[in-house]
């Protein structure tokens, strides 16, 4: 008798990719509509930056973020408040048996990405590379 090696996928399956990625166009379209009524989430564009749905499709997290970062709490807060709703219009506009329960998260690369920037543009960074690059001239 053989032995067979089965092994688990180490990331998301095609399928998961390619809903995600039609959850978040769809997400998109609605949060540009202005659709939500709060007055939290009025005159404050929001990005839709990945949807991550779960295995079976029945659960998808959004990681979203406010034009600029500012208020990302509050923005992320009333998206969760109204979910119901936009799951709603989400069901109108896509094509799945199941319209997924979301979950709305801070996407927070944006402020990772320019914390990063900031550190390599500091002057004890900078002094350390300048002093890299005159060992190697020697």
């Amino acid at each position: 008798m053989s032995k067979r090696h089965t092994t688990k996928p180490s990331g998301p399956s095609q399928r998961q990719l390619r809903v995600g990625e039609m959850l978040r166009h769809a997400l998109s379209e609605i949060l540009m509509r202005g659709e939500i009524r709060d007055p939290d989430l009025d005159d404050t564009p929001v990005t839709v930056t990945q949807v991550i749905p779960s295995p079976d499709m029945r659960h998808a997290t959004v990681f979203c973020e406010p034009l600029g970062g500012k208020n990302a709490d509050l923005i992320v807060a009333a998206l969760n408040k109204h979910k119901g709703f936009v799951r709603g219009l989400l069901g109108k506009t896509i094509a799945l048996k199941f319209t997924p329960e979301l979950r709305f998260i801070e996407d927070k690369s944006f402020a990772e990405a320019q914390r990063i920037e900031d550190i390599l543009k500091s002057s004890r960074v900078q002094r350390d590379l300048q002093a890299q690059r005159e060992k190697e001239k020697e």
